[in-house]
């Protein structure tokens, strides 16, 4: 068809004139901190010379012109990525480009990720140590490793190429962006969610925000092994999932929400039909019988926007046992607590707050920014009828993510909910490279509140050994 398998001859192309060299961004030294552990960067992260690029820019242009896009949509993608190195090693050899062969076989992945992938964010994407990528325009790219943001040497030829990778991702999900729509939630194949703000918004060139989707889902019992939570905590989160208990987990951004979520819901039950309800379709529930929605944003037109409200009203209409919203962020708070509070126990929820406390004052707050006017003890009511337990995940200074509260919402007393800690994290010290020292104890609370459900759920026996092993631990540990 085309390169070394069809017997096509790439032809000698006329020299393109190079492209001004992209000015090097300056490195403000940042004021001395102490030293703190963090993760190597890898050999693909170097910086790359402005010859590189020049270079890269050439054969790329060349590459284009020689190969015919529609018949290589036609091909699979190991046989594409085959054809496409076939044809830049023929345009090197014509073009009597000097390079090593570890050079050469750099650019070769470079010009196939360009044309088959994401382009330079192919390297970031295949490691599973990310947890997210920054790109700040094209010269700049940020990602955060074990809690840490770091700097790397990846960089775009220009604005326009991020700017056509942003728009291959979100075409994936039927969405757009573009100076008309510059702001776009979306997902990648593999779940990571995406979001992209694009110019004029985004002044210095496209920001492109992803937010890694790990291959190996995460347990309880890993969460443990990393010092997230304690032993005698994971077993109490473990039945406060099995027997469906209303759950909100809050906490601030990337402390760990969706991963707890993700941990809590591998103890439902496998008969249990589940609905989740997310803007950007992550959660990844083990179980069989699993609806997935997803909102949608309005079009061109400004028609067929598809609400968070609109998917958990409709979802009640599904027959759920269990609804599973990814994020509450608006009046949706409300439909939760109706579902929570007519049948649907179990059900689960995430928000940004900082504390238990905190996170009780925006589920009023969201409910009454949109438009509901219930008296505010009405509201508080509904809030303490309908949430059983608020689990608080914090990312603390070090970077560490840790369950810093598992707290019990008891009822009312007055016009104020009242709540419990069953369990907290206490920050003890700092060691010799900056981590944080801290320990998991329990409150000594005898019998929670959920105690008659887990009986009904003939759990209380293993409630009852938590709970004592918690305090026993917690003892032992202030000894």
């Amino acid at each position: 068809m085309f390169g070394r398998r069809s017997g096509a001859v790439v032809p000698r192309l006329p020299e393109r004139p190079a492209p001004a060299p992209e000015p090097v961004p300056v490195h403000v030294e940042p004021l001395p901190r102490p030293e703190r552990p963090r993760a190597e960067p890898q050999a693909h992260e170097a910086a790359r010379s402005d010859d590189y690029y020049r270079t890269k820019g050439a054969i790329f242009g060349a590459l284009i012109e020689a190969i015919d896009l529609t018949q290589l949509a036609r091909l699979e993608p190991d046989a594409a990525r085959e054809e496409i190195r076939d044809i830049v090693t023929d345009i090197i050899g014509l073009k009597g480009v000097v390079m090593s062969i570890a050079e050469q076989e750099d650019l070769l992945e470079d010009i196939c990720n360009d044309v088959l992938g994401y382009g330079p964010l192919e390297p970031l994407l295949g490691r599973d140590d990310i947890a997210d990528i920054m790109v700040n325009g094209a010269n700049r790219t940020y990602i955060e490793v074990g809690g840490k943001i770091q700097v790397t040497g990846i960089r775009f030829r220009d604005n326009q190429q991020l700017m056509n990778i942003c728009q291959r991702i979100v075409s994936q999900v039927g969405r757009r962006v573009d100076e008309s729509s510059p702001i776009c939630d979306a997902r990648l194949p593999d779940g990571s969610r995406v979001n992209v703000i694009a110019p004029p918004l985004a002044i210095d060139g496209p920001a492109l925000t992803i937010r890694k989707f790990k291959r190996d889902k995460l347990t309880l019992d890993q969460l443990v092994r990393y010092g997230s939570i304690s032993p005698e905590g994971a077993r109490i989160l473990q039945i406060i999932g099995r027997v469906r208990c209303n759950v909100v987990v809050s906490g601030g951004t990337g402390s760990g929400k969706t991963t707890l979520l993700n941990c809590l819901t591998r103890y439902i039950e496998d008969d249990e039909r589940i609905i989740t309800c997310e803007d950007a379709a992550e959660l990844q529930l083990q179980q069989p019988h699993v609806v997935r929605l997803e909102t949608r944003p309005p079009n061109l037109e400004g028609q067929g926007q598809v609400t968070m409200r609109d998917l958990i009203k409709n979802c009640l209409r599904m027959r759920p046992e269990r609804i599973i919203v990814g994020e509450v962020r608006g009046p949706e708070a409300f439909d939760l607590l109706q579902a929570m509070n007519t049948g649907h126990d179990g059900s689960m929820g995430t928000l940004h707050a900082n504390s238990p406390r905190e996170c009780l004052s925006r589920i009023e707050s969201m409910i009454s920014m949109g438009g509901f006017s219930l008296p505010s003890k009405t509201l508080r009511e509904m809030i303490a009828g309908s949430i059983d337990v608020i689990v608080q995940a914090a990312r603390l200074r070090d970077g560490s993510r840790r369950i810093t509260h598992i707290t019990e919402v008891t009822g009312m007393e007055g016009d104020v909910i009242i709540t419990q800690d069953l369990f907290v994290y206490d920050v003890l010290g700092e060691d010799a490279n900056g981590r944080l020292i801290g320990r998991h104890r329990s409150t000594g609370i005898g019998r929670p509140q959920f105690w008659e459900r887990a009986r009904y759920y003939n759990e209380e026996h293993a409630l009852a050994e938590a709970l004592d092993a918690a305090e026993a631990a917690g003892t032992e540990a202030a000894l």
